[in-house]
């Protein structure tokens, strides 16, 4: 048996209504990947591709191994620090 897309909308209409609002921006920008295929998002502002120095390695080294001792940023300050704190 096919799946009824007319009632999948209508359902996914149903539980859009019921998201509150601070979900909804979250869903669309969700919903706005799935639609517009990576390949076009990149072919709008393409990206540069940089050779990584040893200079650049030795400091991603350095900041996974900080990370792997617990040493990173918790989330929430991160965002207090960019005034995104509710």
């Amino acid at each position: 048996m096919e799946p009824n897309h007319t009632q999948e909308r209508q359902q996914a209409h149903a539980l859009l209504d019921m998201l509150p609002d601070e979900k909804l921006n979250a869903v669309r920008n969700l919903l706005e990947v799935m639609v517009e295929p990576l390949s076009r998002s990149l072919a709008l502002a393409p990206v540069e591709e940089e050779e990584i120095t040893p200079e650049t390695a030795a400091a991603l080294d350095r900041a996974r191994a900080s990370l792997s001792r617990g040493e990173g940023i918790p989330h929430d300050e991160i965002r207090r620090e960019f005034g995104l704190s509710n």
